[in-house]
């Protein structure tokens, strides 16, 4: 069987401020469970899930930490389409008070801009036709 990237998990600080930032990103995400487990999962048409909490490295490996300093070891590509969805993607995000790392650029690769989730992950907007689902 070949290896299948599943889920990328984001443990972060506030569970409802993230899920907004994805939403105003573009994905469809559910509500949280009122009163339930601490996560919210969204399966995307590539099949890969994004499961998003506040309550899985923190409670299940005792050497985790939250990062700091600004740093980031890990980015989540999202592919938009097209050079002007990176654009306006980007100015929403920005304007709605995300940090932005990196402005709209045409990049030795893809066109690509990049934006802070609220707990620092780097979230990188392309519209490199090679991150299309389908491609």
């Amino acid at each position: 069987m070949e290896l299948q990237l599943s889920m990328v998990v984001l443990e972060v600080a506030d569970l409802g401020a993230s899920v907004r930032f994805y939403r105003r990103l573009g994905l469809d995400i559910a509500e949280p469970a009122p009163g339930g487990r601490p996560v919210v999962a969204h399966r995307m048409g590539s099949g890969v899930t994004l499961l998003i909490t506040t309550a899985f490295a923190s409670v299940h490996d005792p050497t985790w930490s939250r990062p700091s300093g600004g740093g980031y070891s890990q980015m989540l590509e999202f592919y938009v389409g097209e050079d002007a969805v990176v654009d306006s993607r980007w100015a929403d995000l920005v304007e709605a008070g995300y940090a932005g790392r990196m402005p709209p650029t045409q990049t030795f690769g893809p066109y690509a801009a990049s934006v802070e989730d609220p707990d620092g992950n780097v979230i990188l907007l392309t519209s490199d036709a090679a991150a299309a689902p389908d491609a």
